[in-house]
This record gives structure tokens, sequence and C-alpha cells, in this order.
């Protein structure tokens, strides 16, 4: 019996419409005279999901009683016993009831494949295993039901069932997904704009990797070994020259035009230095990469075609971009073919643009010598003074005459001259007595031996060797002075790029570290502070040899690759003296942060003495002239009169101690000795008693609290002064006959009290200035007090270890979210275990 096929409808979050889709490929298979039914389908309430199965055969539930509740769940036997040709089994990820075959739905789906019957199945991306801490970091929810990425990727077919963020927060908002009491908390947890974009991300990218592998296994499989350019990736090779920018934007419109086209520029530093590199140029141009969505690279190779081929292929370039060359066309003549053309005969598959520019052909100039004298240099020296010695001897025997002897002289020192420059002082030093020989062996007397017969010819053939060995000493200094001034700028092009790092606002310790790794062309780098490392970059691999310099005394940075030669170590030594710099700056930094928090308190200070002569005046006044009213003897005070100043002094001396009791506690928030007593606390049993002290009931609040929530780690006592507040800031801008809701909801790892009003709100701008102390609206009455109230709200609450965030009500108003952390585990309710549709 063949095995049956499975298709799978991936989805990046809940509410996507995975299952909608699944019930309606359903009907369009029963159309076509497939044997469809539906196994199981999880509707969660949605009316057109419940629609979309009407119509469609359903399998009836198994029904399983487990401590004392009845569970039901896919019955694996009465749909193997029904054997349609497609079944449409829901949430793939899901776990079975106890008591049942097995314990995962996706081990169900492979007996039913086993029988040859062919499933629509679905999974959302947090329920993948290998993914499961990622999606935990980017949403803060634990996903307990996983499944097996092998399972997944042995599917047949997997589609993705795609939805914008903001249409499915548009969905969640109009109801569509989550019952109305359950959307406020899930807009701002679970389905925050920001994750669900990183979650459709994520799952986009998840496809794409199953595609390339599978793409790659077809290759292997065929023995295909040329490039397929399934992505563009398109490499442009910068020199730092005035046509950097040009070939970046050239390159970024050559990966635009294909779908998931990536951009890479790639600067060659040369071990002996740079050749016509600006570093300011280079740092603009690298701003410009990043501001395209491009990434910058920097390698080290003597070679600079072969460093760019190898680079490209290491990153499985497609399209390489580099520009004509800047030289002339008599450097061209006299050095050979350039880059361009080493670079199109070695690139092999990649295709290769040579794009024109205005700094193209700079003149007829002659090349700048070359930096270091490398072995192939120096080899070429030798082969020049070996051949063109002979070719040279041969021309001028032709051509001798009695007095041809001085012209015979200064063409054999022009070939030494020559070779010096292109070997270096070696081969010069050869070929100057090579030639010394020749001349006395072809051109004097007596000719064809050695044997000098004047002594002034003598005198004449050793001078002529010094000044040969001289002018090739002269030029082998010219070229080590160049090689020591293109070092400088590499160095220099080095820093440059770490600077330009550092003020683009990268951590100044990190990029230290990662462009101390490129520069070196190290496999890896790291650093070390007191034992512990602080940055890395790159993988070294187990094993890697290593090299370390000193930063200070608690700091080391550690380089993973070759050894570094002298004039290397000694680039490598001012990185390490900026390393301690930035470290010092570092702790600089955290130092002028407590100075800076100090300075709040001071801050904090002058308004509250501020507060002490201005805000407390007018209630101890009040008291005061009431008091005064009552000893008054003068005359005798009615009872209304008398009421009426009791009733004065009475608020005024409340509203005293309130503003008392509200200045002691922002002293100690300020001073840090705030009193915290954590327990485990049920948040219904502070929502009550708050309401009971404000007097507030069904007619002013509603109360929307969970069941299943679980214990707060808190202060019962500060949390219900935190809820008294938020509240009371809550319904005195709530407009008339609009009641203020409190909910509650667990989300990842924390409880959340949600204080939702319908007023004005507050605008984006203003929400941090909310929590200053001695901010505040109005300034009229006893009851107006210092603006403390958030302020303190804030304080209490990060004292218990939780947050207190303002945002908009959907609607209209204002959110106030306390978090605060859960006494024990907690459901997600906002991200289903399962996968829904």
């Amino acid at each position: 019996m063949a095995r049956g096929r499975l298709r799978v409808l991936l989805g990046a979050a809940p509410g996507v419409g995975k299952t909608y889709a699944m019930l309606e490929e359903g009907r369009r298979l029963r159309d076509e005279g497939r044997d469809v039914v539906v196994a199981v389908v999880e509707t969660h309430g949605r009316a057109a999901t419940a629609a979309m199965a009407e119509g469609l055969e359903v399998v009836p539930r198994v029904r399983v009683t487990h401590r004392g509740v009845e569970l039901t769940d896919l019955d694996l036997g009465a749909v193997l016993a029904r054997r349609p040709d497609v079944a449409l089994v829901d949430e793939l990820a899901h776990t079975n009831a106890p008591g049942l075959d097995h314990e995962k739905r996706w081990q169900d789906v492979d007996r039913l494949l086993d029988a040859g019957i062919d499933v629509i199945s679905t999974v959302n991306i947090q329920h993948i295993e290998s993914l499961n801490d990622v999606v935990e970091k980017i949403t803060g929810a634990v996903q307990r039901e996983t499944i097996p990425d092998a399972v997944l990727r042995g599917a047949d077919q997997i589609e993705v069932v795609d939805l914008a963020p903001q249409a499915l927060r548009d969905r969640l908002a109009g109801g569509y997904v989550y019952p109305a009491e359950r959307v406020d908390a899930a807009l701002s947890n679970y389905f925050r704009l920001g994750n669900l974009t990183a979650l459709r991300e994520l799952a986009l990218l998840w496809l794409a990797d199953e595609v390339d592998a599978a793409l790659q296994l077809y290759r292997t499989e065929h023995g295909i070994d040329s490039t397929w350019e399934a992505r563009e990736r398109v490499v442009v090779t910068l020199t730092g020259g005035p046509e950097g920018e040009t070939l970046v934007r050239r390159g970024a419109r050559i990966a635009a035009r294909s779908a998931g086209g990536q951009l890479l520029a790639v600067h060659v530093t040369t071990q002996d230095g740079l050749r016509d590199a600006a570093p300011g140029a280079l740092a603009h141009q690298r701003a410009l990469v990043e501001q395209l969505g491009g990434t910058y690279h920097q390698v080290v190779g003597d070679d600079v075609p072969t460093a760019l081929v190898e680079f490209a292929k290491g990153v499985n370039a497609t399209q390489l971009v580099i520009g004509v060359s800047r030289r002339g066309r008599l450097a061209s003549a006299l050095s050979g073919p350039g880059i361009g053309a080493t670079v199109t005969r070695e690139a092999g598959n990649i295709d290769v643009h040579i794009v024109n520019h205005a700094a193209a052909g700079g003149g007829a100039r002659l090349p700048r010598s070359g930096g270091a004298l490398t072995v192939r240099r120096r080899v070429a020296g030798f082969v020049l003074a070996l051949v063109g010695g002979p070719l040279l001897t041969w021309l001028l025997v032709t051509a001798r005459d009695e007095d041809t002897l001085v012209t015979d002289v200064l063409a054999y020192q022009l070939l030494v001259v020559v070779v010096a420059l292109v070997g270096g002082v070696w081969p010069a030093v050869y070929a100057a007595v090579l030639s010394g020989v020749t001349l006395d062996y072809f051109f004097v007397e007596p000719l064809h031996t050695i044997t000098v017969g004047e002594r002034f010819h003598l005198v004449a053939l050793v001078l002529y060797v010094v000044i040969a060995v001289l002018v090739s000493v002269v030029v082998d200094r010219a070229a080590r002075t160049t090689r020591a001034a293109r070092r400088a700028a590499a160095e220099s092009e080095v820093l440059a790029t770490v600077a330009g790092s550092v003020l683009r606002g990268q951590d100044a310790v990190q990029a230290l570290v990662s462009r101390a790794r490129e520069a070196f062309g190290m496999a890896g780098a790291r650093l070390v502070v007191s034992g512990t490392e602080l940055a890395a970059d790159g993988d070294p691999g187990p094993g890697a040899p290593s090299t370390t310099v000193r930063v200070d005394e608690r700091a080391d940075l550690e380089l993973f690759g070759p050894d570094l030669a002298a004039s290397e170590r000694r680039l490598l030594n001012v990185i390490a003296v900026q390393l301690e710099a930035a470290l010092e700056h570092s702790d600089l930094a955290e130092v002028a942060s407590e100075m800076g928090q100090l300075a709040e308190s001071d801050r904090v200070r002058s308004a509250l003495l501020s507060a002490l002569s201005h805000d407390l005046r007018r209630p101890l006044s009040a008291a005061t002239a009431a008091v005064s009213g009552l000893r008054s003897t003068r005359g005798a005070l009615s009872p209304a009169d008398r009421d009426e100043l009791l009733a004065t002094a009475d608020e005024s001396l409340d509203a005293l101690g309130t503003l008392i009791t509200d200045l002691l506690d922002v002293s100690r928030l300020e001073a840090g000795v705030l009193g915290v007593s954590r327990s485990e606390v049920e948040p219904a049993d502070v929502v009550l008693p708050a309401l009971d002290e404000l007097g507030l009931g069904p007619a002013q609040v509603e109360l929307d609290l969970e069941l299943d929530v679980p214990a707060v780690v808190a202060d019962p006592v500060l949390l219900q002064r935190v809820l008294v507040n938020l509240l009371a800031n809550a319904t005195r801008h709530s407009p008339p006959g609009e009641r203020v809701r409190i909910s509650t909801s667990a989300f990842g790892g924390s409880v959340e009290i949600r204080v939702v009003d319908h007023g004005p709100g507050i605008p984006p701008e203003r929400r941090e200035d909310v929590f200053v102390p001695f901010q505040r609206l109005g300034d009229t009455d006893n009851t107006t007090g210092l603006g403390l109230g958030l302020a303190l709200s804030k304080g209490f609450v990060e004292g218990m270890g939780g947050t207190l965030t303002p945002e908009d009500t959907p609607g209209g108003g204002l959110t106030m979210v306390v978090a605060l952390p859960a006494a024990g585990p907690t459901p997600h309710p906002d991200a289903p275990e399962t996968s829904a549709p």
C-alpha cells in the first residue's frame, strides 16, 4: 500500500487563517470527487471557520474523562475504519488527551499516512522544536507543545499561509480571532506589531531554508556543480576611490531585481598596505552600503584579484561588480592585465560586471612601483636578468663596433636598473655581476676571455659593478619606504574604520574586536575581562591557535588564526590601547550614569522643598483658618457654619496627612530604602479592597478577572495603593456614563492587571512625563495633590519587581498595565499551545 501524502499549512501566528484555508482546500477536493472527511478541526468559536466546515463530513470525536473532566479528541480508530482519500487534521502539534493510542497528534497523522490516507494539517511557527527558544525570546511566551523538525521536513508539501502583521492586528481588534474581553491583552502582549513582524520573517525564512535545502539535495543527486541563481548575491568591490559610490548603487540595483537579493561590499587590504585608499571615502561608502540594506566586509590578501574571487565564492555570490581601472593606457601597457581582466578569468560561474565611471582611465601616467617585494617579484627579477642579459648581449654583439663600449656599458646599466625595479636588490646584484663578466668577456680586449689587458678597463668594470649595486640598493630602499608608507596607510584605514563604526553608534568594544578580526584575517577574536568573555566575533573552531595581547591588568584580547608578523603586532598593540580607552570610557559612562541619578535625586529633593513651601501651605492654611474660626468668641456660630468649618478642617487635615505620606514615600523611593514585604497575592484579593477604599461599585467599574490567573509575588499593601491611584485617575478622567474596566491576564511568566479608561488619553510624547514627581494638571483644590500618584505607583511596582506601562485603549483612552512576576508556572492564553488558524 502506498504511503499517504502529508500537506502542512504553516502560519506565523494564531489567526492568520490556516484552518480556514485547510477547510477551503477540503471543499475544493470534495468538489473534484475526492473522498474528504474532517478528522478534527478547532474553530475556536470563529463563525467564518465554522461556516467553512459546514457541508464536509465530520468524524465524531472520541470522548475521554480525565480527573473528572470530559475531553474530546481525534478518534484515530474511527478515521482508519472510515478510510477516506483525504483527512483534514487541525493543529499538528497538539498533545492528545491521556489514555489515547499516541501522546501527540502528529503520531496519529503518521498512522494515517501509513494507512495510505492523504492528510492536510496546520501548524504555527512557534511549535517547531528548533525555533522554540527563538520564539520565546521574541514573544516572552513559553511553548510547551512542539513538533520535531524532522516530522515537518518530512512533509510532501509545506505552504505558508501569510497575513500582514497589521492586517492580523486589525482582525484581532475586530473580534475575529479572540473574544472582546481578551483583545486588549492580546494586542499588547503576544500580538504586538514587532512580535508579529518577527514571527512572519521567521516563518518565511524557515520555509526559504527548506527550499534551499531541497534545491541543494536535488543538485547533489543529479551531480549539478554549476551555480544556479536562485537568489542573487551581489558583491561590490571597493578600493576607496571616487568610483565606489557608483559601484555600490549599481550593485544595489542589480540585487533589487531579484526577490531576496543580497548586497555585499568588500574591500581588500593587502599585507603591504593600501593602494590609493581614502579612509574617509571608504567610511562614506560603507555608510551608503548599510543604508541600502547591504553589509560591508574587509579582507586581507596579497593578491587582490584572488582575494576578491575567493571572497565571492565563499559567500556563494552570483554577481561581482568592479570598476574600470583608473590607470591610463601607458600604465596598463607597462604593468600588464589589470584586476578586472584577472577577476574575469578566475571568477568561473560568477557574472562579472565591469562598470565604467568618471575616474576611469586617469591619464597617461606611469604606474606606481609595487609595494613590498614579494617572492613572485624577486623570482621575476631573476628571470628578467637571466633572459634579458643574453638577449641584450646578442643585440650588442651583432651591432658591435670599436667605439660602442660606452653604449654597451650604459645598456647593461639600464638592464640592472630595470631588474632592480622589478626584483629588488638581490636580482639586481646578480644582474650587475653577470653583466660585468659579460662586458669583460665580449667587449673588452682581449675578447672571449675574462682577462683584462688594460688596467683602466679593470677599474671601469669594478666601478660599473659598484654603481649597479648602489643603484639596486637605492631602488630596494625606495621600495621598502613605499611599503612602510602603504602599511601606515593600511593601519590608518583600519583605525578609521573602527572609529567610523563607533561614531555610527556601534558598541565601541564590540566594534574594535570585530574590526581587529577582519583586519588581520583571523577566524575569531574575543575580549576577556577578569576571566569573563565581554565581546567576541567569528567562530575560531576547536583547537585554533591564538595570539594574546594584554589590554590592561584585567583584560586580554585573543585572536584565533595564523601567527602575526612584527609589523602586525604593532597595529594590534594600537588596537589594544584603543580597547583600553574604550573600557575606561565604559567605566566612566557607568559612573556618569550614577551621577545622573544623583542629579535627578537632587532635582526631586529641590521639587520636594518647593512642594513643602507651596502645596502644603493650602491645606495647612485652610485647617488653621477653620480651627481659628471654631475658637472665635466674637459671636456664636450657627450649627451650619460650625459644621462647614469642621468639614473644612477635616478635609484639609486628611489632605495634609495624605500629602505628608506621599512625600515620605517618594523620599524613601529616591533614597532606595522603600520597605517591600513580598508574598504570594491573589490579584482579586487586592482589586476588591481598592474598590472599597474608593467607594466604587458596578456603576463605575467593570470587572474582568480571569479565574485561572495565578497568584503574583507582590506586597499587598503597596499593590493596593497602586491600584487606588490608578483607579482614581481613571475614574477622574473617564467621560460621564463610561465605566472603568479592570482585567487580569497571564503572559510570559508574569500577570498583568490592566486599568482601562476611555478618557482623553495621553499623547505618546508625554507618557514618560506622567511618572515624573510633581507633574500634574490643575492646581485649584485640596484634592489635586502633589502630582506624586503615578510616580509613587511606578516606584512601588518596580520595587516589587514589576513594571507599570501606559498604553492606548482601543477606541480611545488610556490603559495602565501593571505587570508583576507570577508565583508559579503561567498558562499563555494569547498564544495557544496548539496551532490555531
